[in-house]
């Protein structure tokens, strides 16, 4: 993926040092049923996933910090990238920060932002964002409480690359690649999935399908 640019304010990096894959599985133990959560992200990898952002923020910063460890070495084989939600003191490849979140000092070398609004995602391009999460996009029942959905044509626009999260399935994520997102992140599709694997591969191929190049 090409390094965001920026003018006037905006302050991004020259280049990312590791690129996000257009694929970012989310992960939320609570959706798995009575599978543990490494099982299931370890069937999205062999699916083809190699991207994980893990959220889990109920745990305790070592409960979180081990669980990053197994993730990490679940990816690492595959080249993959571990995001790690909020705490940039828990090694990871990256970190994904809430809307909310204050920037470390220093910014980690690749990062990126929850964000609900346009204006969100260029406040984020300001800070020096790699990349944002837009969200909701579709309805969604697995983090409710954030408006309405704002639809694929919210997508097209922003001074950064923005991973469409929110409701994204096999069934709508082609629409997210053709209305511009430079990626998408799924959560409740492949944790819920009674094959997470079969579930990565149809987002890759709606994704291919959708994708209008450069992703």
């Amino acid at each position: 993926m090409p390094a965001p640019t920026a003018s006037g304010s905006q302050r991004h990096n020259d280049a990312l040092p590791l690129p996000l894959p257009a694929l970012v599985v989310v992960t939320d133990g609570s959706l798995t049923g009575r599978r543990p959560l490494t099982e299931v992200v370890a069937a999205a990898v062999e699916g083809g996933a190699r991207a994980v952002l893990m959220r889990e923020k109920h745990l305790s910063r070592p409960e979180r910090q081990e669980l990053a460890a197994d993730l990490r070495a679940l990816l690492q084989p595959y080249g993959g990238v571990l995001v790690v939600a909020s705490d940039p003191t828990i090694p990871a490849d990256a970190v994904h920060l809430a809307s909310a979140d204050r920037v470390p000092e220093p910014a980690p070398p690749l990062w990126g932002r929850s964000c609900h609004t346009a204006a969100e995602v260029a406040s984020a391009a300001v800070q020096g964002c790699h990349y944002a999460t837009l969200s909701p996009v579709f309805t969604t029942t697995s983090k409710p409480g954030y408006g309405p959905a704002l639809g694929p044509g919210a997508l097209q626009g922003h001074p950064l690359p923005v991973w469409a999260l929110g409701g994204v399935d096999a069934a709508n994520a082609g629409a997210c690649m053709q209305a511009g997102a430079a990626g998408i992140a799924v959560m409740g599709f492949v944790m819920r999935a009674p094959d997470p694997s079969a579930a990565v591969v149809e987002l890759r191929a709606a994704m291919a399908g959708g994708a209008t190049g450069g992703t």
